[in-house]
């Protein structure tokens, strides 16, 4: 991967709709990725994506619909309340007690993702941190953190604002019997860290399973996840698949 200083620069807008049509239709797009790999499970799982002109409000899928069926018409827009402003269907609580605390504690958060992927569920009930074992995973090295704690459905605004001050300034958390949470400053970012992070734990779960993994040197760790995990580096690593997924399933931008 190229150096950070090296990567194309993020976009930028001339005025709030622009930005706005721009968040939605990456929104769509990374649920359509999410089902196409295999992170839905029934109703569970919630991206979210702060509006750019009312910062305490953030764009969420409807609560029931397919993660495979999203278009940028479908996304509902949720206010701090939990009432939904714009769209009409119901947003799931869950998603609103977890993200509308993420987002308030993390002003600098633009978009959330959480699902009940295989693999991150799997490798969460371990209530530990990812080791630094491949290249991909140093992404995460010192920038993520464990809820070490289960109390059912996160339906409660106070679990929300645990989970919250759990992930701390991280880009993700392990959400102990749960599943993974991961942020960003931009939609394409938290969705390639979820990506990336879910299949970090299906590597983690394989090399423990055939033997001891080796672990990268911390400082060699620490060197990669700068190389690696930065903001502009989750945002590039985004776009071919964002690219794919217009190309293969152009409907999600109506």
């Amino acid at each position: 991967m190229p150096t950070p200083a090296a990567l194309p620069a993020t976009r930028s807008f001339e005025n709030p709709d622009h930005e706005r049509l721009y968040r939605k239709q990456r929104l769509a797009a990374a649920f359509r990725l999410f089902s196409r790999f295999g992170f839905d499970e029934g109703v569970a799982g919630h991206i979210t994506a702060r509006d750019p002109e009312r910062l305490d409000h953030f764009w969420v899928n409807p609560f029931g619909m397919h993660f495979g069926h999203i278009r940028v018409s479908d996304l509902i827009l949720v206010d701090d309340r939990g009432t939904v402003v714009e769209g009409d269907a119901p947003v799931n609580t869950a998603a609103f007690v977890i993200h509308s605390q993420v987002h308030a504690a993390r002003p600098d958060v633009v978009a959330a993702a959480h699902a009940h992927s295989v693999h991150g569920k799997a490798f969460s009930a371990l209530g530990r941190l990812l080791d630094p074992i491949t290249q991909d995973v140093c992404a995460f090295f010192e920038d993520h953190a464990v809820f070490d704690d289960y109390t059912g459905v996160v339906v409660d605004v106070a679990e929300g604002k645990r989970i919250a001050h759990a992930l701390g300034d991280n880009k993700a958390a392990i959400l102990r019997n749960h599943g993974l949470l991961t942020v960003g400053h931009s939609i394409e970012e938290a969705a390639w860290w979820f990506i990336t992070m879910e299949r970090s734990c299906q590597a983690q779960l394989l090399a423990s399973a055939a033997g001891a993994p080796v672990l990268i040197d911390p400082d060699m760790a620490r060197l990669t996840a700068g190389q690696v995990g930065s903001h502009a580096a989750g945002w590039f690593s985004f776009q071919p698949l964002f690219d794919r997924i217009v190309r293969e399933q152009p409907d999600l931008l109506e």
